[in-house]
């Protein structure tokens, strides 16, 4: 009973603070279309179907915020609208069980609402009788390689497949299989509808929603194919802060200019950042990774005292979207593993630290293909030289590295922190800061495998200073030049976490002159400008 009562003033909190930012909207869209004009010029389309159902994600803020900009300035905008356009979505998919049916009257009602006296352009259901019977009796992987019209469908859907699933090594059965085929239905679907808005409107641009989740990928490549430019955009890395790129946001390709370098200033900057990501006091899109930061036990010094050395191995999330930029030396995460503990049983005087991933058990986000799983399979608590660390362990991995002889990373982020506290990384995965000199980065599996070896049987593993240099400077771009803050509008909305309300503002505040970052974004999509603030 008492339960029940807190689930109903929960319900009614939620309802009373969602209706009063969407009252808050309807007002401010209202304003924003008396006071725009627009020019003649070809139109800007903007998707984020995946961003939400109901209520505010930050990037269906990043985009609201933009689009109102752009309306400002006498850009023609359209929104790209799904209308019960899906047997099942990416997000429906994930509340209950992935074959349910989408809560589509609750995401339409709050579709009419955030785009409310906006331009619109809604999608239907529209799937092909002719590609339901084609991909019917379809395998797995027929379904990964499927093609209609040149367009690789198959392609697109799957790291959609591998979100919701939460594994990357999809399971072979009907459900997976039937998802699958509904997907690729959908896909489809938009895929037409969008390119006859392309035959109509001829926009300019075209931004999305990170280009990965499978409606957006599919509206991305087309556009891309008819030669429309196309922005995606995701979560920075400070609090309400948007990345925006031509190229695919979940990979952040983040350009470092050869003539850049941190001034004193932009040093202690970064020094105060840093001071507070070593004790494990940051989030990102409104999630706290580690709420509690607890020191290396006793038993952990006295255990590792026996050994020659420690090598700490950082793993990612196997089904998270940067993975799919990852795979460039390994076929996947797991076939690095696989890899690694057949060296790590030829080393025994080597301490090996396996740590998981803190995101592979976040509520709501939990891994069905964990690393707990895997160390389980290979029976890695076997072995005597090796300590495997839970996501649920909430310990300094920053002392861990710092008793280490070096560090190896999949891609994950951690890598830079190792390398600014002064540890060599091998990393065995692209990611967003091996397009320049930070980590070890071999280029093949071979060299991989031979570096690993050399490093430890060497005396010492030598870290050059070109590497503290370069991660200091994308460090501080990452963080203050291209992360770009929404502050001044968005923040938290107080019921879910990463969702966000309105603040109290002006029309005025959302032109470019009255606000840098809607300056910088205003010009990189309409004149092709880096998306990045000169500080």
């Amino acid at each position: 009973m008492i339960q029940k009562l807190k689930q109903i003033k929960a319900g009614v909190r939620q309802r009373w603070i969602h209706n009063a930012n969407d009252q808050r909207l309807a007002k401010l869209a209202n304003e924003i279309k008396k006071q725009s004009t627009l020019n003649n010029q070809q139109p800007v389309v903007f998707m984020g179907v995946s961003t939400r159902l109901q209520g505010m994600s930050l990037n269906a803020g990043f985009a609201l915020i933009t689009r109102w900009s752009l309306q400002l300035q006498g850009v023609p905008v359209i929104q790209f609208v799904c209308d019960a356009g899906m047997d099942q979505c990416m997000l429906g998919s994930i509340l209950k069980q992935p074959l349910d049916r989408p809560p589509c009257t609750i995401c339409i009602r709050q579709s009419k609402r955030m785009y409310k006296h906006s331009e619109v352009a809604w999608f239907r259901n529209q799937s092909s009788l002719e590609i339901k019977k084609q991909i019917s009796d379809f395998s797995i992987q027929q379904l990964s390689d499927y093609k209609f019209d040149d367009i690789p469908f198959g392609e697109l859907v799957l790291p959609a497949i591998r979100w919701v699933l939460r594994c990357y090594h999809l399971p072979d059965n009907e459900e997976t299989k039937t998802l699958f085929r509904n997907y690729i239905l959908a896909a489809e679907s938009i895929a037409s509808q969008f390119l006859r808005l392309l035959e109509k409107e001829k926009p300019q641009k075209v931004v999305v929603f990170n280009g990965m989740s499978f409606p957006e990928a599919t509206v991305r490549w087309l556009a891309q194919k008819n030669n429309i430019p196309v922005v995606t955009h995701e979560v920075g890395l400070q609090p309400f802060s948007a990345y925006f790129t031509y190229d695919q946001a979940t990979a952040y390709p983040i350009k470092i200019a050869k003539n850049f370098s941190l001034n004193q200033n932009q040093n202690n900057i970064l020094d105060q950042y840093l001071e507070q990501r070593f004790q494990g006091n940051f989030t990102m899109a409104g999630v706290r990774f580690w709420p509690t930061m607890r020191t290396l036990s006793d038993s952990f010094i006295k255990l590792s005292s026996s050994f020659k050395q420690i090598v700490p191995i950082f793993t990612n999330v196997i089904f998270d979207t940067s993975q799919s930029h990852a795979n460039v030396i390994f076929e996947h995460m797991f076939d690095w593993l696989d890899q690694v503990l057949t060296i790590i049983q030829k080393n025994p005087d080597t301490l090996f630290v396996i740590r998981a991933h803190p995101d592979e058990a976040r509520p709501g986000k939990a891994s069905r293909e964990s690393v707990a799983e895997w160390a389980k399979l290979n029976r890695v608590d076997a072995l005597e030289n090796v300590v495997f660390v839970d996501a649920t362990e909430y310990f300094s991995s920053y002392d861990l590295i710092q008793k280490s002889k070096f560090v190896m990373i999949y891609n994950s982020t951690i890598g830079l922190e190792a390398t600014l506290l002064g540890v060599p990384v091998l990393c065995a995965g692209k990611s967003r800061f091996t397009q320049i000199e930070t980590v070890y980065f071999p280029k093949t599996r071979n060299e991989y495998i031979r570096t690993f070896e050399e490093f430890l049987v060497a005396p010492d593993v030598e870290l050059p200073e070109l590497f503290i240099e370069n991660t200091r400077k994308f460090m501080y771009t990452q963080l203050y030049r291209v992360s770009l803050p929404f502050e001044q509008f968005l923040e938290e909305d107080r019921v879910w976490k990463g969702y966000v309300q309105l603040k109290d503002f002006n029309w005025q505040d959302l032109l470019p002159e009255n606000s840098e970052p809607l300056r910088i974004i205003s010009e990189g999509i309409l004149k092709d400008i880096a998306f990045e603030l000169e500080r």
